[in-house]
């Protein structure tokens, strides 16, 4: 979004002149509900994940077999 300081215009005014076109175009508004968007997690991730969970599960079954948990 351009906005120039027109001949004799107060900062205040331009401030203003800006606040107004980004809230007209949609801007601020697109930008605030992107903030909280995540991306989905790919399948691979969650296969991966997935493994790392029952590796560590395995793991503390096997642990308390042994009596060290």
């Amino acid at each position: 979004m351009v906005v120039k300081k027109r001949e004799g215009e107060q900062t205040a005014a331009l401030i203003y002149r800006f606040t107004k076109k980004i809230q007209q175009s949609g801007v601020l508004r697109e930008a605030k509900k992107r903030r909280f968007s995540h991306r989905r997690v790919t399948r691979n991730k969650r296969h991966i994940s997935a493994m790392y969970k029952a590796e560590k599960t395995q793991a503390i079954l096997k642990e308390r077999k042994l009596g060290l948990l």
